[in-house]
């Protein structure tokens, strides 16, 4: 016994109890000393670097790990030189391969048996599969430059790919500020055009004389002051996409020359004897209800129908609030870009009041609102007294929900919407949702949520 003892203790000596817990989880271990050579190396580093840790021993950290950090913003130089621990920092590496890993990272610094600095130590984690879980999540609300969490916009997301890549004329429909360009320009960058240009032009912004001009170009001497030929955006829009913004506000006259060119794809600019032909995919917005405006006389019925070849509804931001936290976010990264500052987020009390809001400039509207909230926003985030007045003021007298009635209210929301496009299935909800059946029910009974009676009794057949 003696004997095989001896024996195995000269082929594995004893660690000390630190080394052996460093060796044992997954999170990479580095330490270096006075010169940034590395003094110990994990069993995990060696994993996600890919750098085996005979390799790493005695070289200085910066060529093993080639770090998004390393030259301007060194977290362990920052700890060493300040002495204070960093936790949690996000960033990058370069493993043996190349690839890019991200990471977060913590430091401490190293201090002999006299409390001499000899160094300093860094931990570091693997943060490929939650980036990539984020990337899958990000992706299931995106479509193109759009994104949201609303099942109503989920709706128009799972068609669009199909829109996309139809010749076919689009109609979008929808209040002022809903993101009808910012869903034109979507659907052409998923489109076979997205190579060629993404011409728009807004129709309520010109008179009908200039607009005519400005759409069909004109040659030289086709009036007074056109000394030479001038494309207009049919042209300029070749090979591409032309986004015709409140094509409600065209006048019946000039109504008949888009109907022409939607018939046959020719034009004549202003004083020329010649048609031209022009290789351009139309999409056409509106705010204004067609219908009435045909009714009314308004809007010829012919070009409405040619118009109306898919049509698209963009809901209002009061009918998707379940998006203003992802859009705040959004327009905070956005500002944070743009203004060099670093304002963290927004405070819960100010998320609750803007949910209470019913935004009837819908997102143009939220983004004013962050933006001029950002401008008084020093450092941190964004509280109740950074909002606009108008809103705040609003808020004092309001009694709707806290942050947990509004959270409740947009479960509600979801739950509702879903129910309605599966003829109120419960099962079919249920996996819409991503949520087990059994959850469903509990949130719809604490929730008051119940189905629609028929005939005077409860739906049967629908689980």
């Amino acid at each position: 016994m003696s004997g095989m003892s001896k024996s195995a203790s000269s082929r594995a000596p004893v660690r000390h109890p630190t080394e052996a817990i460093l060796e044992s989880i997954s999170d990479g271990v580095f330490t270096v000393d006075a010169d940034w050579r590395i003094t110990s190396f994990n069993r995990a580093a060696e994993k996600i670097t890919g750098i085996p840790r005979r390799e790493a021993l005695g070289r200085l950290c910066s060529e093993v790990f080639r770090s998004s950090m390393c030259a301007a913003d060194c977290a362990l130089r920052r700890t060493l030189k300040t002495g204070r621990d960093i936790i949690g920092k996000s960033g990058y590496i370069i493993d043996a391969r190349g690839a890019r890993i991200p990471i977060s990272l913590s430091t401490a610094v190293l201090r002999g048996p006299v409390g001499r600095v000899e160094g300093g130590a860094e931990t570091f984690r693997d943060l490929s599969e939650v980036e990539a879980l984020r990337s899958e999540l990000e992706d299931k609300y995106r479509a193109g430059d759009l994104r949201s969490r609303s099942p109503l916009m989920q709706r128009v997301f799972d068609v669009l790919p199909a829109v996309a890549s139809s010749p076919s004329t689009v109609l979008l429909l929808g209040e002022t500020g809903t993101g009808k360009e910012l869903a034109a320009r979507t659907i052409h960058g998923l489109s076979p055009r997205n190579r060629g240009p993404f011409t728009a032009v807004n129709c309520g912004a010109f008179p009908d004389t200039l607009l005519e001009s400005e759409l069909f170009g004109y040659k030289a001497g086709a009036f007074t002051g056109a000394d030479r030929d001038k494309p207009g955006r049919f042209a300029q829009a070749k090979g591409g996409t032309l986004f015709l913004d409140e094509i409600g506000d065209v006048s019946p006259a000039l109504q008949v020359r888009l109907l022409r060119f939607l018939q046959d794809r020719v034009y004549e600019p202003l004083g020329s004897t010649r048609s031209e032909k022009a290789d351009v995919r139309i999409i056409a917005a509106t705010h204004r209800d067609l219908a009435e405006l045909m009714r009314r006389g308004e809007f010829r019925d012919d070009l409405y129908y040619r118009l109306n070849v898919i049509r698209l509804e963009l809901p209002p931001l009061r009918r998707r609030k379940e998006d203003i936290p992802l859009l705040v976010r959004e327009f905070i990264e956005q500002f944070n870009r743009l203004q060099a500052k670093h304002v963290s987020g927004i405070a819960p009390e100010a998320l609750s009041l803007l949910l209470g809001h019913d935004w009837p400039g819908n997102i143009r509207e939220l983004e004013n609102v962050i933006e001029r909230s950002f401008i008084l926003c020093r450092e941190g985030a964004i509280g109740l007294e950074h909002l606009p007045e108008e809103l705040t003021a609003a808020g004092r007298t309001w009694t709707g929900p806290g942050i947990r009635s509004a959270h409740d209210d947009l479960d509600a929301r979801a739950i509702r919407s879903a129910l309605e496009r599966h003829g109120f299935s419960r099962t079919a909800a249920a996996r819409d949702l991503g949520i087990h059946k059994t959850t469903l029910f509990r949130r719809m009974k604490r929730l008051g949520i119940r189905r629609p009676e028929r005939d005077g009794r409860s739906a049967r057949g629908k689980s």
